[in-house]
């Protein structure tokens, strides 16, 4: 089993990597608690609810489960599941499950967060988006019809179990949203990370076992390390963000769901990239490579559906990432390289939304 530590001044820890973790009473390896909740929904239960009950340690169990979309990131479902938990009975020593994708995480994360101002929880991440970013790092919360994720608290789990093996079980779809976000670590941080997605494309696309795990513990330990200089986003760890501010934009103006989270990120990227080069912060040729890449795990390069550039653009003033009314974007200079930039020019945003394929401002 691959271990990595995310190493912070407090609430430090672990995350556990390997292939068929799933087949192993791995919860054991958590202090044991007097009562826990797991949080899932109808498509993973069938999957992998069984095998989580059976590694636990514990007989007062509550399964709570919610919508399998973005939905569930919601105050209505947030409200419900909270309800649930106060009268199952658990309190500050109980643990919170996240069973599932990065919906799951970031609600059960916020619950935890919140029930009796703070209790124990557990990452299980099912996805691929999930795996390599967010079940990492602390971020938690729900959306508003303002704008995505502007709900919620930095809250650190107690661990995080990964078993890459569940990825045989996604849809292609799904697959290809995480993959967007191992794309971006590639830009953010590690040159060799993208040389050798490049190098390894097609056998990460059959799935092989071993380069799925080295992949996500080579995202993981970057994770880790950003978030141990700066757990709560006060400067570096904005990185993580490269192509998120327009991401959250299509997310939000499309409606929740309608856009997977990786799907827009992966749009978003090259809008960064694209304004990047206009700045001269970045190479021409780098957008071609960072094109082709993201077309062969089969995601979007366009805005597709009806999407207002000025509704996209007002949509980014709302990101919770901006300190001020001035917009604060990720823009890559190569592999490896990225910067943080305050941009207040919105009709050259406004601009590049059309360019991509959002309908006239006006």
């Amino acid at each position: 089993m691959k271990q990595l530590e995310v190493e912070l001044k407090e609430n430090a820890y672990p995350i556990y990597i390997k292939s068929g973790l799933f087949e192993q009473k791995f919860l054991n390896l958590l202090p044991r608690a007097s009562s826990v909740a797991i949080i899932t929904n109808d498509t993973i239960a069938p999957l992998y609810l069984e095998k989580v009950v059976s590694s636990l340690q514990c007989e007062d169990i509550t399964i709570i489960k919610v919508p399998d979309s973005e939905e569930a990131k919601s105050l209505a479902i947030y409200e419900e599941a909270m309800t649930r938990l106060l009268e199952a009975g658990l309190n500050r020593s109980s643990v919170l499950i996240a069973l599932g994708g990065g919906v799951i995480g970031d609600l059960t994360g916020f619950l935890a967060a919140t029930l009796h101002r703070g209790c124990r929880f557990v990452q299980i991440p099912t996805t691929l988006l999930a795996q390599v970013d967010s079940s990492v790092g602390g971020k938690t919360g729900i959306n508003n019809s303002v704008g995505k994720n502007l709900i919620g608290s930095f809250y650190q789990p107690e661990a995080v179990f990964i078993d890459p093996a569940t990825l045989s079980t996604l849809d292609r779809r799904q697959f290809s949203a995480g993959m967007a976000e191992v794309i971006k670590y590639g830009f953010i941080e590690d040159e060799e990370l993208f040389d050798w997605l490049v190098a390894n494309q097609d056998d990460i696309n059959q799935l092989k076992p071993s380069l799925l795990e080295e992949m996500i513990l080579r995202c993981c330990d970057i994770k880790a390390r950003v978030v141990a200089a700066d757990e709560k986003e006060h400067g570096q760890r904005a990185l993580l963000n490269l192509g998120h501010t327009f991401g959250h934009a299509i997310e939000q103006v499309a409606g929740y769901g309608s856009w997977m989270h990786g799907e827009a990120v992966a749009v978003g990227m090259l809008m960064a990239m694209r304004l990047a080069i206009r700045e001269n912060k970045c190479p021409e040729h780098l957008y071609d490579a960072l094109d082709k890449l993201i077309q062969k795990f089969d995601l979007p390069t366009q805005v597709t559906g009806v999407l207002n550039a000025g509704d996209l653009t007002q949509s980014m003033l709302k990101d919770k990432k901006n300190l001020t009314e001035t917009l604060r974007l990720i823009l890559p200079a190569g592999p490896g390289r990225s910067t943080i930039e305050s941009w207040n020019d919105l009709n050259v945003i406004s601009n590049l939304w059309q360019e991509f394929g959002a309908s006239d401002a006006h």
